[in-house]
C-alpha cells in the first residue's frame, strides 16, 4: 500500500526573503522621517485614515526621483525582482516598478490585511524596526475556499498553516506574488518602524 501513495504539493506560494547590505539603511531612515514631516498631504491622508504614524502611499508617487537613496534602493530591488521572476516561470521576463511608498508606524498602529491589485510582484524592505515590532503577516489565498476544513493541529508544520508571520530585521527585503493577502498585526513596539513598499508590473 505504501509503495503506491504519492503525495505533491501543488500551486505553492513562494515568499523570496533576502538579507541586503545595511549601508543605506541610515540615510533612508533620515530620508524617510524627513520627507514624513513635511509631506501635508500624506500627514492629513495618515490621519483620515486613521494610520497611526504616516505613509506616503497616497500623497506621493517619485521617491526615486525625490532622493538618490530611493533610487540605489530600486536598483538593488530589482535584481531581486527578476530573481524571483524567473523562479515563478514567468513568461514575461519584465518587470517595472510601478509604484513604491514609505511608511513609518507608531505605535499602535495596524495595517489591516490587503492584497495588490494590478501588480505581479509585491514587496516590502525594512529599513529600522524597534525591539518587539510587529511581524508580516501572510494568509494561505485558499482560505476562504476551504469552507469545512478541520482546525489545524498547534504543531501543525509551516506549509500547513492558515496564516505564515514572517518577523523582519534591518535590511530584510520580503517579495510575494501581489494576490498573496497580507497584514502587519498591531504595532507593540515604541519608537518608529520604517519600511518601505512597492509594486512591479
Amino acid at each position: 500500500m505504501a509503495d503506491s501513495v504519492k503525495i505533491e504539493t501543488l500551486f505553492a506560494t513562494r515568499v523570496y526573503r533576502a538579507q541586503l547590505p545595511v549601508a543605506l539603511n541610515r540615510d533612508l531612515a533620515k530620508t524617510c522621517l524627513a520627507i514624513a514631516a513635511e509631506d501635508r498631504a500624506g500627514q492629513r491622508w495618515s490621519k483620515q485614515h486613521g494610520y497611526k504614524g504616516y505613509t506616503s502611499y497616497a500623497s506621493l508617487d517619485d521617491l526615486p526621483q525625490r532622493a538618490s537613496v530611493f533610487a540605489g534602493l530600486v536598483s538593488l530591488i530589482g535584481r531581486h525582482v527578476r530573481a524571483f521572476g524567473k523562479t515563478l516561470d514567468y513568461r514575461q521576463p519584465t518587470l517595472a516598478i510601478d509604484s513604491i511608498w514609505l511608511n513609518v508606524m507608531d505605535e499602535g498602529a495596524v495595517h489591516t490585511g490587503h492584497i495588490h491589485p494590478h501588480s505581479a510582484i509585491s514587496g516590502t524592505y525594512y529599513v529600522a524596526l524597534p525591539k518587539n515590532a510587529s511581524a508580516l503577516r501572510f494568509e494561505d489565498p485558499r482560505l476562504p475556499l476551504m469552507m469545512a476544513a478541520p482546525v489545524r493541529r498547534e504543531n501543525a508544520k509551516r506549509d500547513n498553516l492558515s496564516f505564515v508571520s514572517i518577523v523582519p530585521r534591518p535590511g530584510t527585503l520580503l517579495l510575494w506574488e501581489s494576490f498573496v493577502r497580507h497584514e502587519v498585526p498591531q504595532n507593540p513596539a515604541r519608537g518608529k518602524r520604517i519600511s518601505i513598499s512597492f509594486n512591479y508590473a
